[in-house]
């Protein structure tokens, strides 16, 4: 079974979680965190008797950088480091001008404090999937699916021995007790989530790992819960936008419908924790931007105009 490194994001504990999987002679970590989080990351292998020289591989579930930041940072300091990702992950991790543009978009000037120094991970310590492999590191197996809905460039890893599934964000977030759906912009495909969320069913897996907060060891009320949260997010912003009110009004009644179901479901602390993980405005950016584009799909569609090429 999976040991979890608390990364402890911002000085707060229950965020961001790292699994560590003893590997034979070494240890294979899934989601490396930011690298605004490496001094948590290496004392949190230290206490488990694991030294930074130990890790063999890095599986990445998606390349947000609250995830995967602190990949380029760890292959520099471990030649022989490998790192798997999504092959649209592996083009932005070798060369991450676009992605930190994008990500710059949304933190501004608070880039450097909440995510550190974002390196280039070199082309020969990446490995590329697209779904349906099988890795072997050491002693591990995993077995490999294709997961987006929450990121395009979206995976999760089996571990074929104990059947634990590494599901990054495609399962969700439960942080501080409170269960929700990261939407951020600009992938959100609500069909294609449904469908990944039937991949994870499908492999009959004994426990979760969730990057915001660790195990669940009931996948199935897990992910029943899950889909709920989710179609429940997404109906909340398409009445928005069908009503036509201010966007601006909008945007603010979701932050706090949100704030209040955490402090209601949980706690105060809770949401706070829970906004650290998935900033709730950006979980409203998402899923605009998924139904205005799901909108003028439909209405090509329609129109019988064929889509951009």
């Amino acid at each position: 079974m999976p040991h979890a490194v608390d990364l402890q994001f911002q000085g707060l504990p229950g965020v961001i979680a790292t699994a560590v999987l003893p590997c034979g002679d070494g240890v294979v970590l899934v989601d490396p965190g930011p690298s605004s989080c490496l001094g948590a990351l290496t004392r949190g292998l230290e206490r488990l008797g694991v030294a930074l020289d130990d890790v063999r591989a890095v599986l990445v579930t998606h390349i947000h950088l609250d995830h995967a930041g602190a990949c380029g940072t760890l292959a520099a300091a471990l030649p022989d480091l490998r790192i798997f990702v999504h092959e649209l992950g592996a083009t932005h991790l070798a060369a991450p001008d676009r992605l930190l543009a994008s990500v710059t978009r949304l933190y501004g000037s608070e880039m450097d404090r909440l995510w550190g120094e974002f390196k280039a991970v070199p082309a020969s310590a990446l490995t590329a999937l697209t779904g349906g492999e099988r890795l072997t590191i050491g002693t591990r197996a995993f077995d490999v699916a294709y997961t987006p809905g929450h990121a395009v460039h979206h995976v999760g890893y089996l571990d074929v021995a104990d059947r634990v599934a590494y599901v990054g964000d495609t399962a969700g977030l439960v942080v501080g007790g409170y269960l929700m759906a990261p939407t951020p912009p600009p992938d959100i495909d609500l069909e294609a989530w449904e469908r990944s969320l039937g991949v994870i069913e499908a492999w009959g897996p004994s426990a979760l790992f969730l990057t915001h907060f660790g195990e669940i060891g009931a996948p199935a009320p897990h992910l029943a819960r899950l889909r709920a949260a989710l179609r429940r997010a997404a109906a909340v912003v398409r009445e928005g936008l069908e009503s036509g009110r201010d966007e601006a009004r909008q945007l603010a009644d979701w932050v706090e419908w949100l704030r209040t179901d955490a402090r209601e479901a949980a706690s105060e602390e809770a949401a706070r924790l829970v906004e650290t993980a998935a900033p709730f405005d950006q979980g409203w950016q998402g899923l605009a931007r998924y139904w205005r584009k799901r909108w003028q799909r439909d209405a090509r569609a329609a129109a019988g105009t064929p889509p951009p090429a």
